[in-house]
């Protein structure tokens, strides 16, 4: 067997399998029997057939992951409809239960009892699987006066300081720790301040709004983000008892009170998971309609869909792309809302390998946010990596490879590769997609694409591949 080859497929197993378990001894430039690994799941993608029908949006992964936590406040029960059923809403409610809440998860549906919940310190465990844990500061120090929660995990996308957080409790009256990994705070009471935002950050919008809505007197964020699922965030408080003006806009008003009450809440669409496929349509379809989805939510995309020559048609709740062709090349930049999201980068990214000419993307929210590229390029596809952006050259036919998905949204870029591509992609590390896509095997198979989960011996799968190709 060619000892380069058999080099690199060791490199790989090795640099694809990080926090996996071995046992024995490694031997150098052999992947060999006394390695111990576990098992994997993979996503297997066989690509090149056009897709079609419809498929249906989840509710919004960025506002359940704020709106499960802002029950804590309530002092009695919250029901929330239409939740995506991926792993971070199951995190939080296995969160809400190691705190004393009685809570229920079924078909989307959640019922939280937040009567006998307890200020239980959380410095570790499940908090640290996901970054949206931090809204547990915000909600338990609104209720409680304290709280303890270990600094959130989630995606690695370059440094995402919670400082614009800290700096909002401090105003409130809250003092601030960080011990062992874990943020400590304590108030005697909280009173109404105003806070300016250093930088826009929904986080610290939303974990602001969780603390002050049973703060005294009056808050005043400004500078504030005006996302959607702030809008989301804010009419669950309202509806709960909170008195909150200006969601939605760079200023927001909140007067305290003295308790909330449960409610029942509907989440609004993922305009993220319906960016996804509005791209993926684009990419791979033949005729697809995205349902359950606002399209006002949706017009930075649209519109630079359109500017590559993508035939976008909105509906009241729908969008319809029928097949693409002849795409041109363009810039895009990533903004705050409303602009161009973060989040559509890496997937829009893939769509550009199809365009005519060298296209640019540029994101100005999170810096290490194109890992993908690597990947994009085992898949035949031409792109390099300069500072904050990606200039990516095309059209080219993407060929199948084996990938590794390094966080939420690049997976969600490798599988409309794998669509895309001839022969069989395998996508690796799929645990980061399962966060932020509910059912998404399911949901494109049903419009015809070749997908299927397996679980695989990672070392022997790439031994053998490493025999084939010196063969």
């Amino acid at each position: 067997m060619d000892s380069v080859k058999l080099q690199q497929a060791n490199n790989f197993v090795w640099r694809s399998l990080t926090n996996r378990t071995f046992t024995g001894i490694r031997l150098p430039g052999k992947v060999g029997p006394k390695e111990k690994v576990d098992l994997m799941d993979v996503y297997k993608i066989k690509g090149g057939n056009r897709l079609s029908g419809t498929i249906k949006v989840n509710g919004a992964k960025n506002s359940a992951v704020a709106l499960i936590p802002a029950s804590i406040l309530a002092n009695s029960p919250v029901n929330i409809e239409g939740l995506p059923e991926i792993s971070d809403v199951w995190t939080l409610k296995n969160i809400l239960e190691e705190i004393g809440g009685e809570v229920t998860f079924e078909d989307g549906n959640m019922s939280i009892d937040p009567t006998n919940m307890i200020d239980m310190p959380l410095p570790n465990g499940n908090v640290k699987k996901l970054r949206a844990s931090y809204y547990m500061m915000g909600a338990m120090l609104g209720r409680f006066k304290h709280a303890a929660i270990g600094l959130p995990g989630g995606c690695f996308l370059g440094p995402r300081p919670i400082d614009q957080h800290i700096k909002g409790f401090e105003a409130l009256g809250a003092k601030v720790t960080n011990e062992h990994g874990a943020i400590y705070l304590r108030a005697d009471e909280l009173r109404g301040a105003k806070i300016y935002l250093d930088v826009v950050s929904v986080g610290a919008t939303i974990n602001i709004m969780l603390a002050a809505v049973l703060a005294k007197g009056q808050t005043v964020i400004e500078n504030a983000a005006k996302e959607p699922e702030i809008i989301d965030v804010a009419t669950l408080l309202t509806n709960m008892g909170a008195k909150i003006k200006g969601a939605g806009t760079n200023i927001i008003r909140i007067d305290g009170v003295e308790e909330l009450h449960g409610t029942k809440h509907t989440i609004i669409p993922d305009r993220i998971e319906a960016g996804t496929f509005m791209i993926m349509a684009a990419a791979a379809g033949d005729g697809i309609t995205i349902d359950n989805v606002i399209p006002f939510h949706m017009e930075a995309l649209t519109a630079k869909l359109r500017e590559m020559g993508v035939d976008v048609q909105e509906g009241e709740e729908s969008i319809y792309i029928p097949k693409s062709k002849g795409l041109k090349a363009i810039d895009v930049k990533t903004l705050v809302y409303p602009g161009f999201a973060t989040d559509l980068q890496q997937p829009f990214s893939v769509l550009m390998t199809q365009a005519e000419g060298s296209s640019m993307i540029t994101d100005t929210i999170y810096s290490a946010r194109f890992k993908h590229i690597d990947e994009l390029r085992r898949m035949n596809a031409s792109g390099r990596v300069e500072g904050r952006a990606a200039i990516i050259t095309g059209p080219t036919p993407l060929t199948a490879a084996t990938v590794v998905a390094s966080d939420l949204r690049a997976g969600a870029a490798l599988v409309i590769a794998g669509l895309m591509a001839q022969g069989e992609t395998e996508i690796r590390e799929i645990y980061h997609i399962e966060r932020g896509y509910s059912a998404i095997i399911e949901k494109l198979q049903g419009l015809g694409a070749d997908i299927r989960r397996e679980t695989i011996d990672p070392v022997a799968s790439m031994n053998s591949k490493s025999a084939q190709d010196a063969n």
